[in-house]
């Protein structure tokens, strides 16, 4: 097994280098799914041209040999793309009348979310680990990168929420009555 003409298995360093390439390429199809998902947002229009610009960027750069992949300026790539999805997620977000909750980063962790009307509500990077979130509202709420490990969605309505990615949805507990994306799955381990 080589990578780069060197056995990465006798090799720490090729080997290194193999995992910071793969750690690479998962941020951009990452970054991928998340601009399909922002242009998939009318409300969005406003930011479609420059959210095209960077997934035609994304595209390419996932195209590139590995060494030019440890070479990329990829945090500076993932500000530029996060900066567009929070502008997206500002205009999806708008079109909830009222004032909006905002739990961007918050500690929500073990919090008693039960039946809340979260509509609109910002809990990008939220730490809702083992939230009770039964029977909330989470429609048109920003769940990027929300961490939703043990959090119990059962009955939550989710249909609409942004960013939602399927490995959150795996990472809660939620039941037949949690409404989910038509692009996401049910886990098996929900209860019916």
């Amino acid at each position: 097994m080589t990578f780069g003409g060197r056995d990465w298995r006798q090799d720490p360093a090729t080997a290194r280098r193999m995992f910071d390439t793969f750690t690479v390429m998962r941020q951009l199809h990452e970054l991928l799914w998340y601009v399909t998902a922002a242009l998939a947002l009318a409300p969005a229009r406003a930011v479609h041209a420059d959210l095209r610009r960077v997934l035609e960027q994304t595209e390419a750069m996932t195209g590139l040999p590995a060494g030019a992949l440890l070479d990329l300026p990829i945090d500076q790539h993932r500000a530029e793309v996060n900066a567009l999805l929070t502008r997206a997620s500002e205009l999806a977000r708008a079109q909830v009348p009222g004032p909006r909750a905002d739990y961007r980063g918050a500690d929500l962790a073990g919090a008693s979310l039960r039946a809340v009307l979260l509509v609109g509500a910002s809990l990008r990077g939220a730490r809702l680990i083992g939230a009770d979130l039964r029977d909330a509202d989470l429609r048109l709420a920003d769940l990027t990168g929300a961490d939703l490990r043990g959090a119990k969605v059962h009955s939550a309505d989710l249909s609409q929420s942004l960013f939602l990615t399927q490995a959150q949805v795996d990472a809660a507990t939620g039941s037949g009555g949690t409404k989910l994306p038509p692009s996401l799955k049910q886990p098996e381990n929900w209860s019916a």
